[in-house]
């Protein structure tokens, strides 16, 4: 197995959540793929992008030693099928700054709710993240009401069930492993991505994309999706799990960026001020809980 040292893992997570952030950016420029047919695509080509990634990665005898009966397995499979779909459906609604900060609260949406099912204590800093957090996000959604957006609303509705169903799939996560069994990501990502294009795929027949769609969506199933699925997986077996949260936080800001200079979808400020606090809630959460278990 690749074992790579600390400081290239925290650039190989870099060049990562650099690859994840091109999906807003990509999606402006599609001439005719639109709503459900985007996600089949995308998904279909995850799927295609996988099983070579997996096959060249771990051999032939992968495919054995795939939990077929295991329903943490599956569990996870449909969790990742929701964030999959929500995500894509969620940028061909609403502008990418709506979308990547709202996905952002995952790692708070996540402490809530092992506060609230498995009577897991929060930190004072997390509930202070919690409230600062949600201050930006109350100013973006009043900034965003004002302005009249018909489809904002329902956008971010449906980009809230990417970071609700990453919460279920660390609970799942930790779950399998008080049970002795453990999830393995990338056939899981495949898993997910295998239901999301069967049942995407009557929602968006008869298909509309041409040859230029199809080629964009190839390098989001490819290049946004399989590939930094996997090179996260050998991050995270160098980086401890706070460093990776924090630095997944730049996949927001490299996403607004991206869509603001490629696409000119310049956000609004409010929407900044809304998402630098989100940013700064999660990152203070994140950077001083690692300080106090390194003290």
């Amino acid at each position: 197995m690749l074992k790579l040292k600390h400081g290239h893992a925290v650039a190989l997570m870099v060049l990562v959540t650099a690859m994840w952030s091109i999906a807003g950016v990509v999606t402006r420029h599609l001439d005719q793929a639109r709503g459900f047919e985007v996600t089949f695509w995308r998904s279909a080509f995850t799927v295609l992008g996988l099983v070579v990634i997996l096959t060249a990665w771990q051999g032939l005898g992968v495919w054995k030693r795939l939990p077929w009966r295991n329903r943490y397995f599956w569990l996870s499979g449909v969790c990742w099928c929701i964030m999959f779909t929500a995500f894509m459906m969620a940028i061909t609604l609403t502008a990418v700054a709506n979308v990547l900060i709202t996905l952002a609260c995952g790692p708070l949406l996540t402490a809530l709710g092992a506060w609230l099912f498995t009577s897991h204590r929060l930190p004072l800093r997390t509930w202070i993240a919690i409230g600062v957090a949600g201050a930006g996000i109350a100013m973006m959604f009043v900034s965003q009401l004002q302005l009249g957006d018909p489809n904002f609303l329902l956008g971010v509705g449906i980009a809230l069930f990417v970071p609700l169903a990453g919460a279920t799939q660390w609970n799942l996560t930790h779950l399998s492993q008080k049970s002795g069994v453990s999830i393995d990501l990338v056939p899981a990502v495949l898993l997910g991505a295998i239901i999301s294009s069967i049942l995407t795929l009557p929602m968006a027949w008869p298909l509309q994309a041409n040859a230029h769609d199809i080629s964009l969506l190839a390098l989001l199933g490819i290049v946004q999706l399989a590939i930094p699925c996997t090179l996260s997986v050998i991050c995270a077996r160098v980086l401890k799990a706070p460093e990776v949260s924090l630095l997944a936080l730049l996949e927001v800001i490299f996403g607004i960026a991206l869509a603001w200079w490629g696409a000119n979808e310049e956000p609004q400020l409010s929407v900044l001020i809304g998402g630098s606090l989100v940013i700064a809630a999660l990152f203070a959460n994140e950077w001083f809980g690692w300080r106090q278990r390194n003290v």
